[in-house]
């Protein structure tokens, strides 16, 4: 039959794929875990380039406090959040876990971030009020505030830390689900037969990003 290959040819096929069938969901698993840190870090974002606290000043001027005084740790956190998707995406099983988890604390940080704002907003705000006033320490400053308001958006980076937090730590546990790379070759590799014991330098480096050891094939 024409493209058929001989019995000859397939004599000495060595299988280089997992060989096992995929895990229901697995693809999901996947997709979702490059997926929502990427949601989670662009929602922070948006929360830190928003006013998050709003003073008044005994004498009648208004004085706004955006995200980047309120809390300017949060976009080296979210650029970090978004630069391991890109490593997640490349990571074996193992480094996925490791992975998870630094996603995890970048989460809280983030969260840690909104809350100190929520917590203290005079402190968050204390940048532009010396802009402002002149006046420098927030005991100096606190004396010439009338009113103080806090928005929406401390909250909502809050939020998005959680649920960073969460991700990554869902991550971590769902590590070993995620579908096999896809190898060189396809799940059959023809090798001649008496080298069957070599490993292909790229093959036992795919290996090691997946978490096997080729020395123990």
């Amino acid at each position: 039959m024409t493209g058929a290959r001989s019995e000859d040819d397939l004599e000495g096929a060595v299988p280089t794929g997992e060989g096992a069938t995929e895990r229901p969901g697995s693809r999901r698993v996947r997709t979702l875990a490059l997926l929502l840190p990427v949601a989670a870090a662009a929602v922070a974002f948006l929360a830190w380039s928003q006013v998050w606290v709003s003073v008044v000043l005994d004498d009648g001027r208004p004085v706004v406090a955006a995200g980047d005084a309120a809390a300017p740790a949060v976009p080296p956190f979210a650029i970090a959040a978004l630069a391991l998707v890109g490593a997640l995406a490349l990571a074996g099983p193992v480094f996925r876990v490791v992975l998870g988890l630094l996603q995890a604390l970048l989460g809280l940080g983030i969260t840690v971030s909104g809350a100190a704002a929520l917590a203290d907003p005079l402190t968050a705000a204390l940048a532009p009020l010396t802009e402002a006033t002149g006046i420098d320490g927030v005991t100096g400053v606190s004396a010439l505030v009338a009113e103080i308001s806090v928005s929406i958006w401390p909250g909502i980076a809050i939020a998005a830390g959680a649920a960073a937090l969460l991700i990554g730590i869902g991550i971590a546990l769902t590590a070993s689900r995620w579908p096999q790379r896809t190898r060189r070759y396809d799940a059959v590799r023809l090798a001649p037969t008496g080298d069957g014991d070599r490993v292909d330098r790229l093959d036992a480096w795919d290996a090691l990003s997946d978490g096997d050891d080729p020395t123990a094939r």
